[in-house]
């Protein structure tokens, strides 16, 4: 029988788009409203986007949180929380990249939930009403801008889990390329990498005949490939416009829409994150040419046409494919290996499968069937020296 599209799509954010975009903040934000604006470790007084935010506002009651981690921890997200309730806060404006992004969505649950806010991110409580959330977008790269996804860290015991809060989705999100000026090479290779791999997540399953989702999802990889190898140009207002926009799309939600997804190689990457303090998107690209090694047959057939339709390889060949992805993230000088990432720890794949058992991910099954032994594998051959 053949594969059946059964889905339900809606994705109420506003998106505003351009150099204006700052301008519709006064709109946005009920004039009454007491605002928390949530930010991260404080680039945003430098690069003056904080000035343009408070200026936009206006005389709209203002409570600031700065000290948001690049991977958010659930210990500074509930200090945030008791701010929130101590000061009455009814709206929660995030002025960050998407760690900032998945705070707010947190902040915005745990602030109606009278339990251990860890419950939201375990998934034991299931928010049904949340404070509106707004997003300046100052980093492109997750979507978290436009999506009901949010991924949250408790140091204490160094989890790190993905969880899903429809409420808590952005009311609206200001997507201005030109804030992208003052950010750094690193979290530029990144937002490539992390918008690249959420697009692999969706489409290198299996195929379905989805004539839509496979083009549109060719369509931004093809996109953020070009960005790769036009890094030089990153400065230009053209690359900007583009890379921000294609990472929006990456995981809006419409590429995955009634397809099979596999997001394996998030599952295991966050535990990189977790141990040692790697970026996201460098703990991607050390762990997908490695588990599409070990899946390779479960996944020949979309590797071959990601080969073709993205890398213009001249016959669908898997391996060829993966030498190419590879070579890709290796061109943006990311890891794809451990030890490229400057870890030398010879427990690094034990440690990597005991936190991935503790977390119930050593097993994941998907159409690859991934099972402990493929992922210790998996595991093994990017962490072991």
């Amino acid at each position: 029988m053949s594969h059946l599209f059964d889905f339900s799509y809606h994705n109420p954010t506003q998106i505003h788009f351009g150099p204006s975009s700052f301008s519709r903040l006064a709109e946005l934000i009920p004039r009454d409203a007491r605002v928390l604006l949530l930010y991260g470790g404080g680039s945003i007084l430098a690069n003056g986007i904080h000035a343009r935010v408070r200026d936009a506002l206006g005389d709209v009651e203002v409570v600031e949180f700065g000290g948001v981690e690049p991977n958010p921890t659930l210990e500074t997200l509930a200090r945030a929380v008791d701010v929130v309730r101590a000061r009455q806060i009814d709206f929660v404006l995030a002025v960050g990249g998407g760690s900032v992004a998945d705070g707010a969505k947190f902040v915005a649950c745990a602030a109606l939930y009278d339990g251990d806010g860890w419950d939201i991110v375990s998934g034991r409580h299931q928010p049904v009403a949340a404070l509106p959330v707004g997003v300046v977008l100052t980093l492109p790269a997750t979507g978290s801008e436009s999506n009901a996804g949010a991924v949250v860290t408790r140091a204490a015991t160094r989890e790190k889990r993905v969880f899903y809060v429809p409420p808590a989705r952005p009311r609206f999100a200001i997507l201005d390329p030109q804030v992208m000026s003052s950010l750094p090479d690193r979290q530029l290779q990144n937002g490539l990498v992390d918008a690249f791999m959420h697009v692999c997540e969706q489409y290198l399953t299996t195929p379905v005949g989805a004539l839509v989702q496979d083009g549109y999802a060719e369509a931004v990889l093809r996109a953020l490939k070009t960005l790769a190898e036009d890094f030089a140009n990153r400065h230009t207002p053209a690359w900007r416009q583009n890379m921000m926009w294609a990472a929006n799309q990456a995981l809006c939600g419409i590429i995955g829409v009634g397809v099979p997804q596999d997001w394996a190689t998030h599952r295991i990457a966050v535990e990189l994150t977790a141990l040692y303090g790697l970026d996201h998107g460098r703990t991607l690209s050390i762990i997908q040419p490695w588990l599409l090694r070990e899946t390779i047959e479960a996944k020949r057939a979309k590797l071959g046409q990601l080969g073709c339709a993205v890398f213009g390889l001249p016959a669908a060949d898997a391996e060829a494919t993966i030498a190419a992805l590879e070579a890709f993230y290796r061109g943006l000088g990311m890891p794809v290996h451990l030890a490229d990432a400057g870890i030398d720890d010879a427990d690094a794949a034990e440690r990597v499968m005991q936190a991935l058992r503790a977390h119930g991910n050593a097993a994941l099954g998907g159409h690859a069937e991934l099972d402990d032994a493929k992922t210790w594998r998996i595991v093994h051959a990017a962490c072991s020296r």
